[in-house]
């Protein structure tokens, strides 16, 4: 049996709890993975761009954490 593709992935941001990283699939497509704990949610180019839209106007805003 042959070997699977190897899959190359480049971290783009992390921090002690959260990381993103994309990926190029075995058939060309590249990919983005935001880590989140234990949950990893994997976009495709459409959805990547649609996040980074919707966080922009968040960060347009000037949200800011919530206070404690």
């Amino acid at each position: 049996m042959a070997e699977p593709p190897e899959i190359r992935t480049e971290t783009l941001a992390e921090t002690d709890n959260y990381m993103v990283y994309s990926a190029v699939e075995p058939d060309g497509e590249p990919t983005w993975h935001l880590e989140l704990g234990n949950v990893t949610l994997h976009f495709f180019r459409e959805e990547w761009d649609e996040l980074l839209a919707l966080l922009g106007q968040i960060a347009g805003r000037g949200v800011a954490a919530p206070r404690k």
